[in-house]
């Protein structure tokens, strides 16, 4: 390999880190501003997903053309194919998010009083449950039990686990392909 391959190596792997340490950052924060229900970091962060993540091909490209057509070495074909799986992890992740945003614009901002009142009102739930059942007041007054109160974090609750699940197994992939490009670098 000559001087200028190996300092074109060198870059790859230097801008593959610098784009996927924000691409990963923005994708394992996603679901703690879901719980928050703040749509517009969401939104924030399922835009800088989708440039890092074309930024990520585009290093995907250029290290396919610095391969130049020695693809038959097995660390090179498994960060390809490792490349590809986490790229398609990283589709549905995105798809999320976008989903995660609009279901957070639909149901609105959580409101604080409800959010300051749940964790006493949890409580108090746990106390009549250990009593034995409602209390009178909510039997009386026809409050809707606090069980059946939405909390401040169940919307989309089903994004906001997959993106936490796959975003780790993204985070994975990236580091194994990392390791295998360092150690044959």
């Amino acid at each position: 390999m000559s001087t200028s391959d190996r300092i074109l190596l060198i870059l790859h792997i230097g801008f593959a880190i610098f784009t996927l340490g924000p691409l990963t950052a923005a994708t394992m924060s996603t679901p703690r501003y879901i719980r928050h229900r703040n749509a517009t970091v969401v939104r924030y962060l399922n835009r800088t997903t989708q440039i890092y993540g074309a930024g990520t091909l585009l290093i995907f490209l250029f290290g396919l053309w610095l391969a130049k057509g020695e693809l038959a070495h097995v660390w090179l074909s498994a960060s390809m194919t490792l490349f590809i799986v986490a790229l398609v992890l990283l589709l549905i992740v995105e798809r999320d998010q976008r989903k995660a945003a609009k279901l957070l614009d639909e149901a609105g901002p959580a409101s604080a009083a409800v959010a300051a009142a749940a964790p006493q009102a949890e409580a108090e739930a746990a106390a009549e449950a250990e009593d034995g059942g409602e209390s009178g007041a909510a039997k009386t007054t026809g409050e809707t039990p606090v069980a059946a109160r939405p909390a401040a974090g169940e919307v989309a609750q089903v994004e906001r686990g997959r993106i936490a699940a796959i975003s780790g197994v993204i985070a994975l992939i990236w580091l194994v392909i990392l390791v295998l490009m360092v150690w044959n670098a």
